[in-house]
């Protein structure tokens, strides 16, 4: 199967409505690795790296986001797989 690494940026009401750990949750059960945090502009970034499908599943979930979120724009950005295999995590910086 085919690896997949994307960076996105999700604008909207993304931040202080647990966005971040539903994405963990979510990035989890697909068994993806990489990682989220919040930027100092409001959006949400995230880093996704595992296989093609799974990747374009978290895409999906990204578009409609935690139950209290309000996604108004999801960018995605491919770069080069690096073969992270460590667990989806939270950044706090």
């Amino acid at each position: 199967m085919a690896r997949k690494r994307v960076v996105t940026t999700v604008a909207g009401l993304v931040q202080g409505v647990y966005f971040r750990d539903y994405a963990q949750k979510e990035a989890r059960s697909l068994e993806l690795s990489g990682w989220v945090r919040n930027r100092p502009d409001g959006t949400v970034e995230a880093v996704l790296e595992g296989e093609e499908e799974q990747v374009g599943q978290m895409i999906a979930w990204l578009h409609i986001g935690s139950p209290q979120a309000e996604v108004s724009e999801v960018q995605v950005t491919e770069e080069q797989p690096l073969g992270d295999k460590t667990a989806f995590a939270i950044r706090y910086n």
